[in-house]
Parts: C-alpha cells; sequence; structure tokens
C-alpha cells in the first residue's frame, strides 16, 4: 500500500496528512495535525515544525509527498503564495525527503471533488448534473479560491487551475458602488478584487461598512445572527461569485463550494440571498436554472485533493 504524505498550506493555516493508499485505489487518512502558516519564518522552517512534531510518519519513507498551495505554481515545484512571506521550494526543500509534487491549493480542492469528501457534501441549491459536463470549484477562506474539473473525453477528468480571485469584483447599484469605493480606500487599491470581497476579510469589510464596526472575521461571524444587512450583503456576494464562475467553466457538472468560510458558516449560502443572486442572469441563457450546487463541510478537504493527486500520480508512474 503507498504511503502518502499530504500537504495544503494556505495563508492562515497549513495542515499536513499521512495517507494510506489501499490496491482497490482507496485512501485512508491516519493521522493529520494542523499548523499556524505565518509562526514559520521560512517553508523549511514549518517542516522542521512538523518533523518535531507527532504526525506518525518518516517523510523520507514517503512514496511520495504531495503539497497543495495556495498560489500560482511552476513546473510542480515552485510557488510564492501571495498571501505567505516565503516561497515553497521542492527542489531546495525536500530534495533529501523523497519524491514531492506540488499543486496549487484549488487544484486540489478540485481532486477532492472525487475523493469521499464529495459523497459527505451537502446540497445548497437543487440541480441535475450533467456527469459529461465540467465541475465548478469556488470557495473563501482567507483568500477566494478557484479552480474546476474537466472531463477529458475518456472517463477521467482534469483539474485546472484559476487566480480568478486576483479579478476585479463586479458591484452593481448605488449602495455597491458606494461600498467599492470604500474598499478602494480602504485597501489603496485601484479596483476591489475577488479576494477582498468574497473571503473572510471581506466579511469585516462588508460589516465595517454597514455599521462602522471593525471587527475580525470571526467576531464578526459568531455575531451575525444579530446582524442582518451583513449576512444578507455577503451571502448576495458570495452567490455572485459563485454564478460568474459556473458561467465561466459552464459548471453543468455541478458547483462545489469549498473553503472555511463557508464550512464555518454555511448560513452564507443557504440564505434566500445566496440562491436569488446565483440563479439571476440573462433571460436568455438559462443554463443556471438547473445547475446543482454543494457545499464541501470537511476542512481536511484539501488534504484529501493532494492525496488523491498523488494516489493518481503513483498510479499513472507504478
Amino acid at each position: 500500500m503507498p504511503a502518502i504524505l499530504a500537504a495544503d498550506i494556505g495563508a492562515t493555516h497549513s495542515r499536513f496528512a499521512f495517507f494510506e493508499g489501499s490496491e482497490s485505489c482507496k485512501l485512508n487518512l491516519v493521522h493529520s495535525v494542523w499548523l499556524p502558516t505565518k509562526e514559520a519564518g521560512s517553508f523549511l522552517e514549518l517542516l522542521e515544525t512538523l518533523e518535531a512534531g507527532e504526525l506518525g510518519l518518516d517523510h523520507k519513507k514517503a512514496d511520495l509527498i504531495c503539497l497543495a498551495a495556495a498560489g500560482p505554481v511552476q513546473r510542480e515545484t515552485y510557488c510564492q503564495p501571495p498571501h505567505i512571506s516565503w516561497d515553497i521550494d521542492l527542489e531546495r526543500d525536500l530534495s533529501e525527503r523523497g519524491p514531492s509534487l506540488l499543486i496549487n491549493d484549488f487544484v486540489a480542492q478540485a481532486w477532492a471533488c472525487l475523493s469521499p469528501v464529495v459523497d459527505r457534501a451537502q446540497s445548497v441549491l437543487e440541480g441535475e448534473a450533467d456527469p459529461r459536463a465540467a465541475k465548478a470549484v469556488i470557495g473563501a477562506g482567507t483568500n477566494l479560491g478557484h479552480a474546476a474539473l474537466v472531463p477529458d473525453g475518456r472517463g477521467a477528468w482534469v483539474p485546472v487551475a484559476s487566480e480568478g480571485g486576483h479579478a476585479a469584483f463586479a458591484f452593481f447599484g448605488d449602495e455597491e458602488r458606494a461600498y467599492q469605493a470604500f474598499l478602494g480606500k480602504e485597501q489603496g487599491d485601484p479596483y476591489p478584487i475577488a479576494d477582498t470581497v468574497v473571503s473572510g476579510k471581506g466579511l469585516s469589510f462588508v460589516h465595517q461598512f454597514l455599521t462602522g464596526q471593525k471587527l475580525e472575521p470571526p467576531a464578526v461571524g459568531e455575531a451575525l445572527d444579530s446582524y442582518p444587512d451583513t449576512l444578507s450583503w455577503m451571502a448576495r456576494f458570495y452567490g455572485r461569485a459563485c454564478r460568474q464562475w459556473a458561467l465561466q467553466v459552464v459548471a453543468l457538472g455541478g458547483v462545489y463550494i469549498a473553503g472555511g468560510v463557508a464550512a464555518k458558516l454555511p448560513v452564507l449560502v443557504s440564505h434566500p440571498e445566496f440562491a436569488r443572486e446565483f440563479r439571476l442572469a440573462d433571460p436568455s441563457n438559462r443554463i443556471l436554472e438547473n445547475i446543482p450546487v454543494f457545499l464541501i463541510t470537511d476542512e481536511n478537504s484539501g488534504l484529501w485533493g493532494a492525496a488523491a493527486a498523488a494516489l493518481e500520480r503513483l498510479e499513472w508512474h507504478g
């Protein structure tokens, strides 16, 4: 049975897990651990903290180490995450720790949609998925991640990375344009991007705009029941982000929402404003009417996805 060390390196948390693969190509999560990303001064320092712990795997004995990182990946070995102060270079930092592979964090979330994680996903909006069509994967955490699963025409799937979170976010109406101006002043950016609007920090910004209270995202989340306008605005923005991505990849195979924000605050995607905004479209384009939307609630989904990518690579080259 192959032994896999999987990692999901995010701006806030870095998750690691030891998986075993079975002869029937199934994955079994043996043990996992979360570490605070920003407490490490480098990727190598993060690895040293991991090695000093009790994950339960000698890294040099892993058949493959697969890491998912929140940023664009080059040559499957290098990433400079835009929201982390250090880079990841497998050739520099993992050359003596066994075979390794680096993928984008939302490519890992796409792979997770082909793992047992998807069987536990919650239905957000009903619809009928076309098994031959692309699936959209999107999720808010520290930032807003995007990916897609595209059928290869031979019964398998190809995960496709995206940096859509860095694209400009669309605002409509006088109130939203006032919010856009507010974000411009707060951030000092020429235009607000999706990462700023639909994310943990986006929850704080919209709450500050509506109430004047400047709170950290967890504090806003804990008090959402007392602030219906904050909830309504954030649900609407989340629905809009999901709609835009679904249209861009023609996601007739369904939309899968991952990321810590919705996992912790599922009301953001169960709120009526999410559904209203998601189904809103040009009357001549009806594809949104029947696209199902699912919420992946397992916060280890990125680890499952990295492990699934590793298992596929081991089978491909085995």
